[in-house]
């Protein structure tokens, strides 16, 4: 149900800070607990899980096996993967899309089966989808029974500002709603605030997307894991919008090819051409726009007239832009799309700070690793919301009887950033640029300014980007292009007064 922060009496109860697929479902599994869902927007609008277009990794086929999708998960992932987490979050696989379709998620169907599409990497054909449009598929039914819930109370409009810690255990949480600002007392909270996207001068994700449930957390002084890994997507369509609409990999999946302006299959011969990792397409396409050239995705010959009815978003955002992609190739470019780090948890989703979770996109679970297989963010959100709720309700914490009022906070704005972090932690990287930007970025982090957590966030990815003098993954460093013996390590951050500190971890 939708309420305000004056019906918040009773000072007991668990807050989720979040209102995507991760925030949602941890709600509606601690039911009947009470609990509070802080939602930046309106219930439904905002969160990047509504936007997800390719669908859900599951080995649900005939020919499937959870053994199989862990194979290609941890090859994706370019040996930064936690194997146990991986496979534990792969066998979930299958109780994931039955406990999606029991909400009455429309899974597309032929013959009664469910239909699987393929993405790249994938050696089977294994993902659960809605046409183009899963991630709001999975949204509409999931905030309809968080409307319908009593056990969950929502607030709309009202912004997580700051985590309230005492002995390294979460207090309660400073919301802002406009111009007021209150402390909600909790000794529960998790965290499911999305990625970093928006800290991007192209990216496929809501502008407001920049990482503050990072910022929280690592002003609260939990450990974060893995913060130079950012996905950029290869094929984001390019025509001057942002966010840039996305392009599904799963287009790739049906055979289209990538071409430039004269028609060249740039891809042919790296090995599955479109259908490597996402990082080695993004690479090559990033370089060919580089030489000069225009990148297009050529769906003519392998999806002809069928691509409107298999991709009807993906048509609809073409068309209003003035390309028919049923006889003209896409222009497409490389946009940030998912971030591996974010608030290091172990494999319940509890960070090193008592009393606080992370779920979705803003935890670090290892799943992932250095490159994350496509379509396996929405199976870890659902599969991890579970597990962070079963900790929750096994967990009994007492908080301070008395909280001071926060002061005002200034309103985030990530403006500045944007250009010092996508000059330096974009695509390829390299050294003398990482050093630079982060002095940049170390000096609007100072204070409380607009742009203060917006940088904070951004000067840990290249802080973490300089220290990892190699390339893997979604990481790559031209001045360093080899993988390095022996540096198969997360990197890992954490706050300690009165500073930073960054070590290396085996």
């Amino acid at each position: 149900m939708i309420g305000t922060l004056r019906d918040l009496r009773d000072d007991s109860r668990p807050v989720i800070i979040g209102a995507g697929l991760a925030g949602l479902l941890t709600a509606l599994r601690l039911a009947p607990m009470p609990v509070v869902v802080l939602a930046g927007a309106p219930l439904g609008q905002g969160a990047a899980s509504a936007w997800s277009q390719g669908g859900l990794a599951a080995a649900v086929g005939p020919d499937d096996s959870p053994a199989l999708h862990l194979q290609d998960t941890l090859a994706a992932g370019d040996g930064l993967c936690a194997p146990g987490v991986a496979a534990r979050i792969v066998a979930e696989g299958p109780n994931v899309v039955a406990r999606l379709l029991a909400l009455g998620v429309g899974f597309d169907h032929d013959a009664g089966l469910l239909r699987l599409g393929l993405e790249a990497a994938h050696s089977r054909r294994r993902i659960v989808h809605a046409a183009d449009a899963t991630g709001a598929a999975i949204m509409q039914p999931l905030v309809a029974a968080v409307r319908r819930s009593p056990s969950v109370l929502v607030l709309e409009g009202v912004q997580a500002r700051r985590l309230i810690v005492s002995d390294n255990a979460v207090q309660g949480v400073v919301v802002a709603k406009g111009d007021h600002a209150i402390a909600l007392r909790s000794g529960q909270v998790v965290l499911a605030t999305g990625g970093v996207g928006g800290l991007f001068t192209h990216t496929t994700n809501p502008r407001g997307a920049i990482g503050l449930g990072l910022a929280m957390a690592a002003r609260a002084g939990a450990e974060l894991a893995d913060m130079e890994f950012v996905q950029f997507h290869p094929t984001a369509l390019d025509i001057g919008a942002d966010p840039m609409p996305l392009v599904s990999e799963a287009v790739r999946g049906e055979g289209a090819t990538l071409i430039d302006e004269v028609g060249i299959r740039f891809m042919a011969g790296h090995g599955r051409a479109e259908l490597e990792p996402r990082d080695i397409v993004a690479r090559a396409l990033w370089r060919h726009l580089q030489l000069g050239h225009r990148v297009f995705l050529d769906a003519r010959a392998a999806l002809g007239p069928r691509f409107a009815w298999r991709f009807p978003g993906i048509t609809a955002a073409c068309r209003r832009a003035g390309i028919d992609p049923v006889s003209d190739p896409i222009p497409v470019r490389p946009a940030a799309h998912f971030h591996m780090g974010g608030v290091a948890t172990d494999a319940g989703g509890r960070s090193s700070v008592e009393g606080l979770w992370a779920a979705g996109e803003v935890a670090c679970t290892g799943l992932h690793g250095a490159n994350r297989l496509a379509s396996n963010s929405l199976l870890e959100a659902v599969a991890m919301a579970g597990w962070v709720a079963d900790g929750v309700a096994g967990t009994i914490r007492t908080t301070a009887a008395l909280i001071e009022a926060p002061q005002p906070l200034v309103p985030p704005d990530a403006a500045l950033v944007r250009p010092i972090l996508s000059a330096a932690a974009g695509v390829l990287r390299i050294g003398d640029a990482l050093a630079q930007s982060a002095d940049q970025l170390a000096a609007l982090i100072k204070g409380d300014g607009a742009a203060s957590d917006p940088a904070l966030v951004a000067w840990m990815i290249v802080t973490a980007a300089q220290r990892r003098t190699e390339s893997r993954g979604s990481h790559f460093r031209t001045d360093h292009p080899a993988h390095v013996t022996g540096a198969a390590a997360q990197s890992h951050i954490q706050r300690q007064e009165p500073g930073w500190a960054m070590a290396r971890v085996a």
